[in-house]
């Protein structure tokens, strides 16, 4: 990964990460000067998150996951690590569960790991990682192999193949561990809409339980290319990039809500941008990233209620444009 969303330090470097860096989450934190202009107060987190269906298993997951690009790539940082555990203690307490991670983000999966298993949420924790940047079926396999020890787990609920990284090989090599009981279900994933023509072929021919795409207000190739086919083929969509790496924010910096954002309990820009990316059907999760306790209570508000009909999605669209 050439780039990560959180030590970015300026509107011009925040560009060419957006352009170069394949990174699967999404956070405000990718600029901080860009902070939401009516971000909600720091107030607990009430009520249910919404859960949809994964065709494959039929089981229901929440609609709001977890990144871990940039946010949990800290090592031995133990003044980093303190406001995660807050951040994993608020997203299981919601009742939350899918966090994604890959073996490629640094340190992401040991840090993961280890915060999970000390807080004892294993159980709790749909566990998504990848094969990420391997060649040939024995570095796949060993590097699955290290993504066990590091995320001190038995089992990956699901296994990815990223950014269409020899494909078909490292695809065939997660099925068969899926076979094996050690892969609950297998997905791929892209974080560009450049690459979303190439991966629904993948889809037509492979047939993948999940797919994850970037998706946003002003990345919306996926509506033409993606949601009409995992809806045919009846594939889990997992989303990124909703927050385009902070961009978002700073296009409204200074701007109060809509008005009409309260007709769908939303607080802040955040929730509005979540719940974007969630109002297309074929959308499962949607996985943003943040290693602040404040922002974590905050994407976890947009699961709750309804979610933008046409015509907010539209007038979201033209706030932002």
């Amino acid at each position: 990964m050439a780039s990560r969303r959180d030590f970015l330090s300026s509107g011009a470097i925040v560009a060419a990460g957006f352009a170069l860096a394949p990174i699967s989450a999404c956070s405000r934190e990718a600029a901080p000067a860009a902070a939401p202009a009516a971000a909600s107060a720091d107030t607990p987190f009430s009520g249910t998150l919404l859960k949809r269906k994964i065709p494959a298993t039929g089981e229901s997951i929440p609609v709001i996951g977890l990144g871990t690009s940039g946010n949990f790539e800290i090592g031995d940082d133990a003044a980093a690590r303190a406001p995660l555990r807050e951040v994993l203690k608020r997203f299981a307490d919601a009742g939350a569960s899918v966090i994604d991670t890959a073996p490629t983000y640094s340190s992401a999966e040991d840090v993961l790991g280890e915060l999970v298993a000390d807080a004892g949420l294993r159980p709790k924790v749909f566990l998504a990682t990848k094969l990420s940047g391997v060649s040939g079926r024995e570095q796949g396999q060993a590097q699955f192999e290290q993504s066990l020890r590091r995320l001190r787990t038995e089992r990956i609920d699901l296994l990815q193949v990223h950014n269409l990284g020899d494909t078909r090989t490292q695809f065939a090599l997660a099925r068969e561990l899926q076979q094996q009981g050690k892969v609950r279900l297998v997905g791929l994933t892209h974080y560009r809409e450049q690459a979303q023509e190439e991966l629904a072929q993948y889809l037509r021919s492979l047939k993948p339980d999940f797919v994850q795409i970037n998706y946003s207000v002003v990345s919306r190739g996926a509506e033409r290319t993606i949601f009409p086919l995992a809806r045919e083929l009846g594939i889990a969509v997992m989303i990124n990039r909703a927050f385009e790496d902070g961009r978002l924010f700073a296009q409204v910096k200074g701007k109060a809500l809509p008005a009409w954002a309260a007709e769908v309990g939303a607080g802040s820009w955040a929730q509005l941008f979540l719940k974007f990316a969630l109002s297309d059907p074929a959308a499962t999760v949607v996985i943003p990233a943040t290693s602040k306790p404040k922002n974590q209570t905050d994407n976890l508000k947009a699961g709750v209620g309804a979610m933008l009909d046409a015509k907010q999605r539209e007038a979201l669209i033209a706030a932002v444009e």
